[in-house]
């Protein structure tokens, strides 16, 4: 599955990883800035990805295993018990 980023947050990306380049490495123009950014996303997007799915579903897991713990209702509690020696 490919990783397809809106425009306004590839544009985004690029300009973070120029200025990162330019402050730690040196300074780079806006298609080294894309081919890096892709190389990002099809070599590493997918890694982040899975794990990121892979926490969501240990998350709703862990939240349906506890539904009993949290949603559970007391059955028959209309008719509080008479006192003993009544009924």
């Amino acid at each position: 599955m490919a990783i397809k980023l809106p425009k306004a947050t590839e544009q985004r990306l690029v300009a973070s990883i120029r200025r990162y380049c330019a402050e730690n490495l040196q300074e780079i123009g806006d298609l080294q800035a894309t081919l890096l950014l892709d190389f990002c996303l099809r070599e590493i997007g997918p890694s982040v990805y899975n794990q990121a799915v892979a926490d969501a579903q240990a998350y709703v897991q862990d939240k349906v295993m506890d539904l009993n713990g949290s949603c559970f209702e007391a059955e028959g509690t209309y008719w509080k018990p008479l006192p003993k020696g009544r009924g």
